[in-house]
């Protein structure tokens, strides 16, 4: 009997080969089962970064090379993911920064800024009137007049000054009174009643300079200096102890000054005080610095120490002429006659100032026939000063007057051919020259030996200052002069 064996052996090769077939489908399930599955947990994942790790026979030195190389990728990509966080945090913090609640008083809902309204006076105006232009009714004006005393000063306001209001939810509460460009006065609602309080500005101070050369007068060459009115005739009373300045200025006279200029809100509002000055008279130099001593009294002094202010004034009149001087044998210009003059006429406009040349008393006060409007002044035991034809006397007998107090007006009244102030100097009963007489009188006061020290301190930079600026101008007309 014999065996099929090929038969059985294709019969078992098909039943391996099924099993086989079974098995790989098995196996691509499993696999695609796990690749779906994969894929699912891929997408719910942060993805991550797929490396792939190559191994190439290398020799040393391109190993090494590609080690450099793979060192500097990892650093930039280090650089870069730094970057990136660091961009990201800022982001954050302003993001953080913006969420951030404002605080109520910088919001712009809540930070409106309420204006204030300023109200210029007109002609018939009154607070009534006033209030009402600002919005406020007769109730606001009753309840801020009857709640402080200082309101009651609104009622002298003048055209043209200003009343600024500060009103909120139709309530008045804070009022500025401007009196002038320096002191206003503030009333601030509290409770139901105004508080007020007087506030005072500063202005701000500049030390200017000025140079003039005298070609007609000091008040001309002051005003073309840019001086102003005030500080000209200070500039002249400064020196009045040692300069007429009827009779002494010369053509070609020059004087420089050291001055205070005031500023507010950035606009010049005028001249302060002058700190010091020089003035050049006939090639003699005068020199006056201010000076304030331990009491807080106020002079001028020289370069010495010694007061600029005399006993008595050079002249009673400002920037006059001289019409007559002091003449025992003159031709009296109504009679005819020779009639001793015993005194200086200075011819002026009627109603010039005239000052009083010394402290004293006044011993009289009249009028007369010959010399019109007249006042008489004792100083001490043994001088007297006379001024006569005046047009006002503004002193009476027995007052007592300071150096440079006006009392009275140049006129034209008495024996006279035209308005002049006729001045007298008589010591001890005698008639002299007032011109000359200054200069035999007791000498000014001197600071003592510790205020001098102090005025030398005080004055020490304003006296380097002057020199140097008056040496500047020195210069330059030496230089014209050879120029010519």
């Amino acid at each position: 009997m014999s065996i099929d064996h090929r038969g059985a052996t294709r019969k078992a090769n098909t039943i391996h080969n099924k099993s086989s077939s079974k098995k790989g489908y098995l196996f691509l399930t499993v696999i695609l089962a796990l690749t779906i599955i994969g894929a699912f947990l891929v997408d719910n994942k942060p993805s991550q970064p797929t490396r792939t790790r190559i191994n190439l026979p290398l020799n040393s030195s391109e190993s090494d090379a590609l080690k450099d190389q793979a060192s500097g990728s990892l650093t930039n990509l280090n650089r870069t993911e730094s970057t990136a966080s660091n961009q990201q945090t800022t982001t954050d913090n302003a993001a953080g920064a913006n969420n951030i609640s404002t605080p109520s008083s910088l919001s712009d809902e809540t930070n409106q800024t309420v204006e204030w309204q300023n109200i210029e006076v007109k002609n018939g105006d009154n607070l009534s009137l006033i209030f009402g232009r600002a919005g406020l009714g007769p109730r606001e004006v009753h309840h801020f007049v009857s709640s402080n005393n200082n309101a009651k000063l609104l009622r002298n306001i003048y055209p043209g000054q200003t009343l600024s209001f500060l009103i909120e939810d139709n309530q008045l509460h804070r009022l500025r009174y401007n009196k002038n460009k320096f002191n206003m006065l503030e009333f601030t609602l509290a409770g139901d009643s105004f508080e007020s309080e007087t506030i005072t500005r500063l202005p701000d101070i500049v030390v200017k300079q000025s140079h003039a050369i005298i070609d007609n007068n000091l008040f001309l060459a002051g005003q073309q200096a840019g001086l102003t009115q005030n500080t000209i005739m200070e500039l002249a009373n400064i020196f009045s102890g040692v300069l007429d300045f009827a009779l002494d200025p010369r053509k070609g006279d020059s004087f420089t000054v050291l001055y205070e200029e005031l500023y507010l809100d950035g606009d010049a509002i005028g001249n302060g005080k002058i700190l010091a000055a020089e003035y050049i008279n006939a090639g003699e130099s005068f020199q006056a610095f201010r000076y304030v001593d331990s009491q807080g009294d106020v002079g001028y002094y020289n370069e010495n120490g010694v007061s600029m202010r005399k006993a008595f004034l050079r002249a009673p009149v400002d920037f006059t002429r001289i019409s007559s001087n002091f003449n025992p044998n003159r031709l009296h210009p109504v009679f005819k006659t020779k009639r001793p003059h015993r005194g200086i006429d200075y011819a002026a406009a009627v109603g010039t100032p005239v000052f009083a040349s010394g402290a004293g008393r006044v011993t009289a006060s009249g009028y007369s026939k010959a010399n019109g409007n007249y006042v008489f002044i004792q100083h001490g035991p043994s001088y007297v000063t006379k001024y006569l034809h005046l047009s006002k006397r503004h002193v009476k007998k027995g007052d007592r007057v300071k150096q440079k107090q006006i009392i009275g007006k140049v006129g034209a009244t008495g024996y006279v051919t035209g308005p002049h102030l006729h001045y007298e100097f008589l010591v001890n009963g005698v008639h002299r020259n007032p011109r000359t007489i200054l200069d035999k009188l007791p000498k000014a006061k001197s600071l003592g030996k510790n205020a001098l020290a102090n005025f030398r301190k005080q004055t020490k930079q304003i006296a380097m200052q002057l020199q140097m600026i008056s040496g500047q101008y020195a210069n330059t007309s030496k230089d014209d002069s050879n120029d010519g």
